[in-house]
């Protein structure tokens, strides 16, 4: 019974993969869809492809919410963070043109400004407002507790898409639909074992604390070094909160303490552009003299590629419009929605960044 079960949740996942034109962990070929060789990626490496979703399915009645045509419907979308960064930005609009295309009735959006009290606020007012169905993009992983009490009490499912929730599935949010993120750390740390040779001294620029996203990516890097690359030394690991001004400043701060840096994997590109500005302004050549890996797959960052002052970018797929509204729709047709939906991710080097970036966000 528990193998038929997860067997169907798999099938379910890559059924939304393939209505949303992207691939979804624990497929196989005849049921993916891959959006690697598609008009968003010409070129990009595909997404190694992670082990199962997990989690048992949660169906409109076990959830215990209302059925709901998303064409009658108000729905609201929670960003967190400023849209000051380009993957908010290509998030927000991938939610807001898919909306237009499902032919939603109203979509209400609010932007939390990296401000978990506002984010509680901004979901409390659009469920005042009337919103039937809610997307959030969690600051961070704990604290989002009153707002989806809030969601809950009204019978007013959630999907939290990129950070996952501390929280029961099923229960608090119907799903998570995101990347893998000890994956893509893997993958970085891969892409750093190849520009690097395996040897040298890595200084790790983490994202905000707080969430899963930092947490995971972290694993994902030191423990493929551990297992892969013991010449590769971890020498700092320092928060640059996914900023790039923060970035540029610890950077700046590591080449005075740790001046035989060789190698730097950050967390986002944001910080990771940050560092190249630091590194240029101390005389040293970033993707020469200090080689840069980091992680999310920004139009500035693959530039950076193309430039010779990056090395590898490891790709976070902000376009969760499509897989959000295919996995809402089969939610409200009465099929079982998996615990955990991985979107893919794309990756890019020298050898594919030019031809691909135009499919940069």
């Amino acid at each position: 019974m528990i193998n038929q079960r997860r067997s169907r949740t798999l099938t379910a996942a890559c059924v939304f993969a393939a209505t949303a034109a992207l691939a979804v962990s624990g497929c196989s070929k005849s049921e993916t869809t891959d959006s690697a060789g598609g008009d968003s990626g010409q070129g990009a490496q595909a997404a190694k492809t992670p082990e199962a979703t997990s989690g048992s399915g949660c169906s409109l009645q076990t959830y215990g919410a209302p059925k709901l045509d998303l064409k009658d419907a108000v729905v609201g979308f929670s960003q967190s963070e400023k849209e000051a960064n380009p993957f908010r930005i290509a998030e927000t609009q991938s939610i807001k043109d898919e909306a237009a295309k499902v032919g939603v009735k109203k979509l209400l959006t609010t932007n939390a400004q990296s401000q978990l009290s506002k984010q509680i606020s901004d979901i409390q007012d659009m469920l005042s407002q009337g919103a039937q169905f809610l997307i959030v993009a969690p600051l961070n992983s704990d604290g989002l507790e009153p707002a989806l009490k809030a969601a809950a009490a009204k019978k007013v499912p959630v999907l939290t898409i990129d950070r996952k929730v501390n929280s029961t599935a099923c229960k608090d949010y119907v799903a998570f639909l995101g990347s893998d993120f000890v994956e893509q750390g893997k993958r970085a740390a891969d892409a750093m074992i190849k520009t690097t040779g395996g040897s040298g001294k890595v200084a790790i620029l983490l994202g905000a604390s707080g969430n899963n996203v930092t947490t995971d990516r972290t694993k994902g890097f030191v423990d493929q070094l551990k297992a892969k690359a013991p010449g590769l030394e971890i020498v700092a690991q320092q928060t640059g909160e996914f900023a790039r001004d923060k970035g540029q400043q610890v950077m700046e701060q590591l080449i005075q303490s740790k001046p035989d840096i060789t190698a730097v994997y950050a967390e986002n590109d944001e910080m990771g552009l940050g560092a190249v500005t630091a590194l240029k302004a101390a005389g040293k050549k970033p993707g020469k003299d200090v080689k840069i890996v980091s992680v999310d797959g920004t139009r500035n960052a693959v530039q950076a590629l193309v430039d010779g002052e990056y090395n590898a970018v490891i790709e976070s797929n902000p376009r969760f419009g499509p897989l959000a509204f295919a996995t809402a729709q089969k939610f409200y047709a009465g099929e079982e929605i998996p615990e955990n939906v991985i979107i893919a991710d794309r990756a890019y080097d020298e050898s594919n960044a030019k031809e691909s970036l135009g499919g940069a966000f």
